[in-house]
Order: C-alpha cells, then sequence, then structure tokens
C-alpha cells in the first residue's frame, strides 16, 4: 500500500529533472497523475509536447494513472484548465506541485525587460495562477464535505537563490524569494482546506547544469562517502511526504532537501538592536553607531557555496 493510493496530483514542468523524479516517486506511491510540462528549453523558448507525454507513460507502467498536459503556468485560464482537466479526468484532485520554471541569467546591468518579466511570470505568477485556482477547487470541495478537514496539498518550489542570493539571477531569485513569502500567506488562507509548504532544492538539472556550466563540476561531485549527493532522485521523498495525509500538520514551512539531509528554514527576523534612549535617531547618529554597534558581531550570512560544501562534507 503506497502512502497516496487513489490520489490525484498535478506536477507542472514535470517532463524532465526533479518534475519527472517527483511524478515517478509519487507514482510509485499510487498517485494518478497529470503531468505538465510545455517542453521547451531551460530558457522557456521552444516546446517538445511530448516530454509530458512520456513520463505519463513511465507513470503508467507504475500502475496508476496518468495524463499529459502541455499548458504554460504563465495563462490564467490554462492553469485553470489544468484543474478542470484533473477532475475531468480522475475525479478530485488532491495535490499540486509547482515545479515548472526557466532560467535567464544576466547581470542587472544587463538584463533586458523580456529576460525579467519572463522568469517572473513563470516562477511567481505561475505559482499564483496554479494556487488561485486550486485553492477555489479545495475550498469549494472542503464546504460541501467538512469531513475532509485539511486534505488538500500545494508544494511550491524555491530556490537558494532567492533566500541566500546568487549572483546573475535578480530575476529568479526575486521569483523565487516571492513564493516562500507567498507560500507563508497563502497557507495561513487555506489552513482550513489544504496545507501550502515550500520545498528549496539542490539537485542536478538543466537549470544547474545547461543553463549554468560552471556548475556542472560541483553538481557532478560525490560527498567523501562516495554519495551522488546532487542527484534529482534523492529530493523527490520529501515532495511524496508533504503530499501525503502524513504531512497533515506540517504547514507553511520552507524546507530544503539534498543528498542526505533536509534543512528547516525560518524567514527574514531580527537579530539584533540599538536604541537611543528614548529620542529618535539622526542621521549623525546613525553614521556613528550603525557599523560598530549595529553591525558588529553579526552571524555570517550564510551563501549557496556553504551549502554545497556541507553536502559534500569539505
Amino acid at each position: 500500500m503506497g502512502m497516496l493510493d487513489g490520489k490525484v496530483a498535478i506536477i507542472t514542468g514535470a517532463g524532465r529533472g526533479l518534475g519527472r523524479e517527483e511524478a515517478l516517486a509519487m507514482a510509485k506511491e499510487g498517485c494518478n497523475l497529470v503531468i505538465n510540462d510545455l517542453g521547451a528549453a531551460f530558457d522557456g523558448t521552444g516546446d517538445k509536447a511530448q516530454v509530458a507525454d512520456l513520463v505519463a507513460e513511465e507513470c503508467k507502467k507504475l500502475g496508476v494513472k496518468a495524463v499529459g498536459n502541455y499548458d504554460s503556468v504563465t495563462d490564467f485560464y490554462k492553469a485553470k484548465g489544468m484543474i478542470d482537466q484533473a477532475v475531468s479526468e480522475f475525479g478530485h484532485l488532491d495535490i499540486v506541485v509547482n515545479n515548472a520554471g526557466i532560467l535567464r541569467d544576466r547581470m542587472i546591468f544587463n538584463m533586458t525587460e523580456e529576460e525579467f518579466d519572463g522568469v517572473i511570470a513563470v516562477h511567481l505568477k505561475g505559482t499564483f495562477n496554479m494556487v488561485r485556482h486550486a485553492a477555489e477547487y479545495f475550498r469549494k470541495r472542503g464546504k460541501a464535505d467538512p469531513k475532509l478537514k485539511t486534505f488538500g496539498r500545494i508544494i511550491n518550489t524555491a530556490s537558494d537563490a532567492g533566500l541566500l542570493g546568487n549572483i546573475g539571477q535578480s530575476n529568479y531569485g526575486a521569483a523565487k524569494a516571492g513564493i516562500a513569502a507567498f507560500t507563508l500567506i497563502v497557507a495561513d488562507e487555506l489552513k482550513k482546506y489544504a496545507t501550502v509548504n515550500c520545498v528549496v532544492p539542490m539537485a542536478r538539472t538543466r537549470l544547474t547544469t545547461d543553463a549554468t556550466p560552471k556548475m556542472v563540476g560541483v553538481m557532478s561531485s560525490k560527498s567523501k562517502g562516495g554519495m551522488d549527493v546532487f542527484n534529482p532522485s534523492h529530493f523527490a521523498p520529501l515532495v511524496v511526504f508533504l503530499a501525503s495525509d502524513s504531512a497533515r500538520r506540517v504547514n507553511g514551512e520552507v524546507i530544503r532537501a539534498a543528498g542526505d539531509k533536509v534543512w528547516v528554514y525560518r524567514g527574514w527576523h531580527t537579530v539584533k538592536r540599538i536604541d537611543n534612549n528614548g529620542a529618535p535617531f539622526t542621521p549623525q547618529i546613525l553614521a556613528e553607531r550603525f557599523r560598530p554597534d549595529l553591525l558588529k558581531g553579526l552571524p555570517q550570512k550564510p551563501a549557496i557555496t556553504g551549502v554545497a560544501s556541507e553536502l559534500l562534507d569539505l
């Protein structure tokens, strides 16, 4: 008996990489699936729609039902169509995994409006589109059958590029940080009907190899113990767990997973304060006190390179 027997899920961007691994892992646990993927290149251009069908066929060989979908998450009404397709094909919907993404890296002084808008549209707007329509469905179904309680599962995907920062990815990082904040808010809004969590993968995909060739060496590295820590299959179990009934009390969390490790985040929070003895600060006082009194001794900001080193036991 699988953890997701009889469940129905939509996974966006599931034709390759992480999405494909998530789909296969969920299928092994008995989940029926709508496999969404444009079949585009890592920058969102072109299309080879058959990749969604290929993954759907792989899932069906594991004993579940699966169908392909080739629509763009950037289209508000086509996102609604994915919800409708799942319900039409399988009778209901339980899980939405927002995984679709593209990269158009550029230093900010060279970035075009199209490069910024395109990345925001797929990641942040696409996540909104899917969650908006899933939320309406979950709320309607939950109100019709109060015994279901918190039955729905929404799993969004962020990145350390947004949570920690990464040069050349101001568009992607802004979108991913936005998704994390969006998750926290929507988790509170939907808690009667669904859990909403955010996952942060560190894995070998087209976005971390084809789009960023300088990462190929790191992403192919093994730990001292010989583990292929960036293999995307290691990330999928976290998504399966969050999609299951076992995670019904996990809500509004941002969680990273890679290799043999899982981390939980806590977002922006104050780490130090200075006071001015009941009087407003002046610019001059701030100039005098800001660095020595407020910034001195702060914990070092974490970096993506530090996380990779931790995984590789460096």
